[in-house]
């Protein structure tokens, strides 16, 4: 058995436990046991994937043939299956720390939040699995309207209106640009199968590349490509544990994995570069990572901080794909990965900052790391590894991102990457420096750590950026894997 059979429970799992879980609202500690539960079982589905993936195998299934030519169908593949791995294992990770955060913080609709999230993660699976463009577009929206209610969470007036915000970009870019390249491309085509060399032949004009990739670049909201970022930071109204794996991992690395997918297996590298149809859109990519950080600088409140990092280093990634070459996609591949574990780290510190200290701004953090010093030991584990460093896991997806820039004779685009990673150090590093180092306010006294269950996620999520960079083998194997 190569594994096909085994693909539509990576759906099916988790749309069950929603239903168990909103069955199970009576009785919290059931309706928890009920969301690790089925993590796990995902994480076990996803690992069974795994080995025919790394032998060359491609398991493939056929859920519902619509149209000719035009199925709903899955099949694991290098890209989707790192993917899968993220967002599997990161539920698991964010169910712990969402217990703490949740019961700490004493939020309400709580049944409603985990039942949406399992929801959100059967999309998400939907969309690493997508066999063609039809399956992922159907399951790129599906995530864009479960995860509408967890931004909106808290149901103030602030949430609402982050909510519109999100939900009018992402559905705007949808049906405005992306829509419109899928449709053009079945009609130039008359296919929207991912093939590795894709589906454009030499025939196909130039311009017309040129134009339908950058249809699907700036159609792919969840990338957050400026000008059509706003999303992210606006989402930031959501509890944390949303923030954390569905503005970390889930949904913004659905957009560049979506950009990395259409880049290889739609356009095929050799025909991007043959169109020159991704030379201006690196500038606007190098343009989205360094506005993020400038942003990112002179923004006080802690969580607005980390979305505008979030909006550069997703840049990072589009960088790489829009390179069009091996070592590009082996980096972009490779910092979906990184960034979603130094990132998720950020934000669990931050919420755990929120439930313990009731702190939500950077100038309010003076000597906290004396009071909670494994929340901003984590934070920095993680801060370090976006910035890039050794012995981080960051550094590896920046170094094959640099190689690329130099293969290509992108020197400005190689000083774009370099200038960020300073500017990292002075948005994120300035944060702990803060905490261990100024005298603490008045404020901070009888100030303790977050519940165990936060710093439970914030250890396992911290020491995976320093065992990623140790043993990195599983990660750069499946990139290299979509990158050969």
């Amino acid at each position: 058995m190569n594994g096909a059979a085994f693909l539509p429970f990576a759906l099916a799992v988790p749309a069950a436990g929603a239903v168990l879980i909103a069955l199970a609202g009576r009785w919290p500690n059931l309706r928890e046991a009920i969301t690790l539960a089925t993590g796990g079982a995902l994480l076990a589905i996803v690992l069974t994937l795994l080995p025919p993936v790394l032998a060359g195998d491609r398991p493939a299934v056929t859920l519902i043939e619509t149209l000719p030519g035009l199925p709903i169908a899955l099949s694991a593949e290098p890209l989707g299956m790192l993917f899968a791995l993220i967002g599997a294992s990161l539920w698991i990770v964010t169910s712990i720390y969402a217990i703490g955060y949740m019961r700490g913080h004493h939020e309400k609709n709580q049944t409603r939040f985990y039942a949406a999230f399992a929801i959100a993660i059967a999309s998400t699976m939907g969309v690493a699995f997508a066999d063609n463009m039809f399956t992922l577009f159907l399951f790129y929206e599906a995530l864009t309207i479960s995860t509408y209610p967890l931004v909106t969470h808290a149901g103030t007036e602030e949430a609402k209106r982050g909510g519109r915000t999100y939900l009018g970009i992402l559905l705007g870019t949808s049906i405005a640009f992306q829509l419109l390249a899928i449709t053009w491309t079945w009609s130039v085509t008359g296919t929207l199968d991912f093939t590795r060399d894709g589906v454009f032949g030499q025939d196909t004009p130039d311009w017309l590349i040129g134009v339908l990739y950058a249809l699907f670049v700036f159609g792919i909201g969840k990338a957050a490509l400026m000008p059509f970022h706003r999303w992210l930071p606006a989402a930031m109204v959501a509890p944390t544990p949303v923030s954390a794996l569905l503005h970390a991992v889930a949904v913004v690395k659905a957009g560049v994995f979506t950009v990395l997918k259409v880049t290889v297996y739609l356009f095929g590298l050799d025909r991007i570069v043959s169109a020159a149809a991704s030379d201006w859109l690196l500038y606007v990519a190098a343009a989205t990572i360094l506005l993020g950080s400038l942003v990112a600088m002179t923004r006080d409140n802690l969580k607005a901080r980390l979305a505008y990092s979030t909006v550069s280093q997703l840049g990072y990634i589009v960088l790489g794909a829009l390179l069009a070459t091996p070592l590009g996609i082996l980096g972009g591949s490779m910092h979906i990965a990184m960034h979603a574990f130094a990132k998720i780290t950020l934000f669990f510190a931050a919420g755990a900052i929120m439930v313990a200290a009731h702190k939500t701004e950077v100038s309010q953090l003076d000597g906290l790391g004396r009071r909670m010093p494994l929340t901003f030991t984590a934070f920095t584990i993680g801060a370090l590894s976006i910035i890039g460093l050794p012995p981080f896991a960051g550094l590896w997806s920046k170094w094959y991102l640099a190689l690329a820039t130099i293969e290509t004779g992108h020197w400005v685009l190689l000083g774009v990457l370099l200038l960020s990673s300073l500017l990292n150090i002075a948005y994120l590093l300035v944060i702990p420096a803060r905490a261990f180092f100024r005298a603490p306010a008045d404020t901070a006294a009888g100030i303790s750590e977050a519940p165990t269950a936060c710093l439970l996620a914030m250890g396992i999520t911290s020491s995976a950026c320093v065992g990623f960079f140790f043993f990195p083998d599983l990660i750069y194997n499946l990139a290299a894997l979509v990158a050969r």
